[in-house]
C-alpha cells in the first residue's frame, strides 16, 4: 500500500476531509472486485498527485451511517474535497483512470497540473497472451492460458462479465441446476481466472492498438507487449437512444429471448423490431409469454416470408405498425409501459406491458480496430475453425467472431479452442 494514501474512520472525517484542504476520499468495501481495479489506480496516482492532494480511504461497511449521509451507495465512491467543499463528480463503480485525473486536476492550481502530468513513469509490460475483452470468451481464455502457465494479461474498458454481467438470471449454463445472477456467474469466472494467475486490467481507457506490432496501450501510460493477442470484445445490442432504455436494461429491458424468455411465463410482452431477429424471437417468446405485441416503424414487416407466415398464423402475438417507442416507464421493479407514438398521427399511446424486448440488431465491437480484419457481410471477424484472423498471431473468440449461435457456451467453447491453439503454437 502506498505511503501516500491515509485510512480514516467516520471519526476523523470532519478534522481529515472539511478541515483537510484538498482531498480524494476512496469509500471502499472488502471482498469487492471494482474496488480492486480501482486500487490499481488510485495508488501510484497517490504517489504522482499525494504531495498536491490528500489521499483517503474509508472501510464502507464499518462506516455505513456517514456514507449514507454523503449519499455513497456502493462501493467503490471517490469523493474530491476543497477546503471542505464537495467538488467535481461523485464517481463509483467501474472508475478509470482519466475520470480520476480530471476531478483531481480540479484541486490544483494551474501550474502544477503540466508539472503533475509531465512526471508520470511511463511503463512497459509484456506477456504471452493479451485478451482484448473481459467477458464469457476471454475470460474462457484466460483461464485456460494462465493454467498453461503462460503469462496472461486481460484488458476490458469496463469491468469484467461483458453482457452476461447485467443479464438478471442465467439459467442455461451447464453445472448450475438453479439459475444463477449474471453478475454471479461472470464473477466466478474471472475470479478462477485471477486464481490460475492471470492479470487484469480493467476499467481502463485503451489509447492506442497496434495488432500487427501485438502492442496496446493503456489510460496512456503503460504499454504491453504480446506473443499473441486475443480479441474478445463482444458484440452490443443496437440501442434505440429512447429514455428509460438504458436505465433500465435488466429490469424489464431485455435484448436476449433465449436468455430471458422463461422469466415470462404467462405475462404479456413488447417486442420492438420488425426483421428477421424481432420475428423469430417473438415466435420463440410465445412459448412462454401470454401475449406478444410487435411494435414496428414500418407499415410492412422486414423478415423473412416464412417468418413472417408463423408470426401472422400465431395467436399469440399481435401488431401495431408505423409506430414508434419514445418512452419506456418502470413500476416497482420492472417496465410496465412503453410510450409510443403514431407515426403518421405523431400522438402518443401508452401501452400497457410485463416486459419489453429490443431487436433492433447487434453490433460487433469493433470501433478501432475493425478495418484490419477480414470481416463477412455483417462486420463481425472471419476465422477458421482454430479462431485464426488473417492477422498473424491474432485470434477472435466470442460473439465478435462470425458465428451461427452467440450463447454464453459457444463463446467459452471459442475461448477454449483458441487458448489451447496458441498453448500448442507456443510450445512448439
Amino acid at each position: 500500500m502506498s505511503e501516500s494514501i491515509r485510512y480514516i474512520t467516520a471519526a476523523d472525517y470532519d478534522e481529515a476531509v472539511l478541515k483537510g484542504g484538498t482531498v480524494v476520499l476512496d469509500f471502499y468495501s472488502t471482498e469487492c472486485p471494482p474496488c480492486e481495479a480501482l486500487a490499481a489506480k488510485y495508488e501510484p496516482l497517490s504517489e504522482i498527485y499525494g504531495k498536491n492532494i490528500k489521499f483517503m480511504k474509508i472501510f464502507r461497511q464499518e462506516n455505513r451511517e456517514l456514507a449514507v449521509k454523503l449519499g455513497v451507495l456502493s462501493s467503490p465512491t471517490l469523493l474530491f474535497y476543497k477546503n471542505g467543499e464537495r467538488v467535481g463528480e461523485q464517481l463509483s463503480g467501474g472508475i478509470k483512470r482519466s475520470e480520476i485525473v480530471k476531478n483531481l486536476e480540479i484541486l490544483l492550481p494551474e501550474n502544477r497540473k503540466a508539472e503533475l502530468r509531465s512526471s508520470v513513469v511511463l511503463k512497459d509490460s509484456s506477456c504471452d497472451v493479451l485478451v482484448l475483452g473481459a467477458g464469457p470468451a476471454g475470460l474462457a481464455t484466460a483461464i485456460y492460458t494462465a493454467q498453461a502457465k503462460l503469462k496472461t494479461i486481460v484488458i476490458d474498458k469496463e469491468l469484467p462479465g461483458g453482457q452476461v454481467k447485467v443479464t438478471h438470471l442465467v439459467s442455461n449454463y451447464p453445472g448450475f441446476s438453479e439459475p444463477i445472477e449474471g453478475y454471479m456467474l461472470m464473477h466466478h469466472m474471472s475470479e478462477q481466472a485471477k486464481a490460475a494467475g492471470a492479470e487484469f486490467r480493467v476499467a481502463v481507457d485503451v489509447t492506442d492498438i497496434d495488432l500487427l506490432r501485438k502492442k496496446v496501450v493503456i489510460d496512456g501510460v503503460e504499454t504491453i507487449h504480446a506473443k499473441k493477442i486475443i480479441v474478445a470484445t463482444g458484440s452490443s445490442p443496437k440501442h434505440l437512444g429512447v429514455k428509460g432504455e438504458r436505465e433500465y436494461k435488466g429490469q424489464g429491458i431485455s435484448y436476449c429471448a433465449t436468455c430471458d424468455g422463461k422469466f415470462y411465463e404467462g405475462k404479456d410482452i413488447i417486442v420492438v423490431g420488425g426483421g428477421n431477429s424481432a420475428i423469430e424471437e417473438s415466435l420463440f417468446l410465445t412459448k412462454f409469454a401470454n401475449s406478444v405485441t410487435i411494435v414496428h416503424q414500418f407499415q410492412k414487416l422486414q423478415a423473412n416470408k416464412t417468418a413472417q407466415q408463423k408470426a401472422f398464423a400465431n395467436p399469440k402475438i399481435k401488431f401495431i405498425y408505423e409506430h414508434e417507442p419514445r418512452e419506456f416507464v418502470k413500476e416497482g421493479t420492472s417496465v410496465r409501459k412503453v410510450i409510443a407514438e403514431d407515426l403518421k398521427t405523431k400522438q402518443l399511446k401508452t401501452l400497457e406491458c410485463d416486459g419489453v424486448f429490443i431487436f433492433a440488431g447487434m453490433k460487433p465491437n469493433l470501433e478501432e480496430i475493425g478495418s484490419l480484419f477480414d470481416l463477412d457481410q455483417w462486420g463481425y471477424i472471419k476465422t477458421d475453425a482454430l479462431s485464426h484472423t488473417n492477422i498473424k498471431d491474432v485470434f477472435a473468440v466470442g460473439d465478435v467472431a462470425t458465428k451461427h449461435c452467440r450463447q454464453i457456451t459457444t463463446a467459452v467453447s471459442d475461448g477454449t479452442v483458441a487458448a489451447v491453439t496458441i498453448s500448442k503454437e507456443l510450445d512448439e
